[in-house]
């Protein structure tokens, strides 16, 4: 089986047949694709958990690019789609954004997406989104705006939420200089990047804008008391394990709070007026259940919400799309649910 939808009720609906390989019935989980194990095996080289902090500092400084193997294992840029790089007010300065517009007429306001990138708010940065971003872009005919933020260790919450905030405002307020539609915006973000997201749209419901038609949330970490159950169930699972997602979480909070709703959005008192959602969670993935319990409270509170589970997938399957075959319908799924939302004005 490749995927499931949940619904509103909690219970999951099949999308797919079961696959020769590997899928059982019931509440086994699916087998992984041996290479999805075997890059599992290479990320886990090079785990958060096991760096000191001058490997980190390191890692944060090295930029990905395109080459044929990058793009092998990443993804390569859309066809059809132009990336200009700029800058963005963040909360103490500027940070850097990637803009991504699709061939379309000049003059033609296209609606606006804007995405936040993941890499456990430590690592990570625009170049990793480059694939997603760009085909999102080309797929709903949107400008899409990729944010850079301030990384943990260096700068801990609420430093890169604030950033994202102030940066979402000011490409708003901009839209009209990226040829987009102030009037037709949605988020998204994997990860980290689900995480803020999320928090973006709180923050945008609580001081009063901009409005928001949709939050694209993929296997978002949203519960940094780290007690969703699949923690302790995907442990070990490749990509990530229960101890990168504890050194990134410690990295990113230095010891604050981890029930803050503007770390932890499931924690928040009050998840009504949000924008609609889509979540996409990951079978073997030790937060998959944050996206589950997050669904399940949005759906609570009166938000309309779509949950996808792919199965056989690890955390992070939108970031290896060439070897993660649940790829390409996890994308369609996400551009279909924001080119919906973003058809008409909020």
């Amino acid at each position: 089986m490749t995927a499931r939808l949940v619904e509103p009720d909690g219970h999951a609906r099949k999308l797919c047949t079961l696959a020769e390989a590997g899928g059982t019935k019931g509440d086994a989980m699916a087998r992984m694709d041996l290479r999805v194990r075997l890059i599992g095996r290479l990320v886990g080289l090079v785990s958060v958990s096991k760096m000191d902090d001058a490997r980190l500092r390191k890692v944060q400084q090295r930029r990905i690019g395109h080459n044929p193997v990058t793009d092998l294992l990443f993804g390569a840029v859309a066809e059809g789609v132009r990336l200009t790089d700029r800058t963005a007010k963040g909360e103490i300065g500027p940070v850097p954004i990637r803009v991504y517009r699709p061939d379309q007429p000049v003059g033609t306001s296209l609606p606006l997406v804007v995405n936040f990138h993941g890499g456990g708010w430590t690592i990570g940065s625009l170049d990793t989104a480059d694939w997603l971003c760009s085909h999102v872009s080309a797929t709903t005919g949107a400008v899409v705006v990729s944010v850079d933020y301030r990384l943990a260790p260096g700068h801990r919450w609420p430093a890169a939420a604030e950033d994202c905030y102030q940066a979402l405002v000011d490409v708003v307020d901009r839209a009209a200089e990226f040829g987009a539609d102030a009037g037709r915006i949605a988020v998204m973000g994997d990860s980290a990047g689900g995480n803020l997201a999320a928090v973006v749209s709180l923050m945008a419901r609580d001081r009063s804008g901009p409005p928001i038609a949709h939050q694209g949330l993929i296997y978002p970490a949203v519960d940094l008391t780290m007690s969703s159950p699949s923690i302790e169930q995907n442990a070990q699972a490749p990509i990530l394990t229960k101890a990168d997602c504890l050194a990134f979480r410690n990295h990113y909070l230095g010891g604050q709070d981890p029930k803050q709703p503007y770390a932890s959005p499931l924690f928040a008192d009050d998840l009504s007026g949000l924008p609609p959602a889509l979540v996409q969670v990951a079978e073997h993935d030790p937060i998959r259940d944050d996206g589950r319990r997050y669904a399940a409270a949005l759906t609570e509170a009166g938000v309309p919400v779509r949950l996808t589970e792919y199965v056989g997938m690890p955390h992070g399957y939108l970031a290896f799309p060439r070897l993660c075959r649940s790829a390409p319908q996890a994308l369609a799924e996400l551009c279909s649910e924001q080119a919906t939302a973003l058809a008409r004005r909020p």
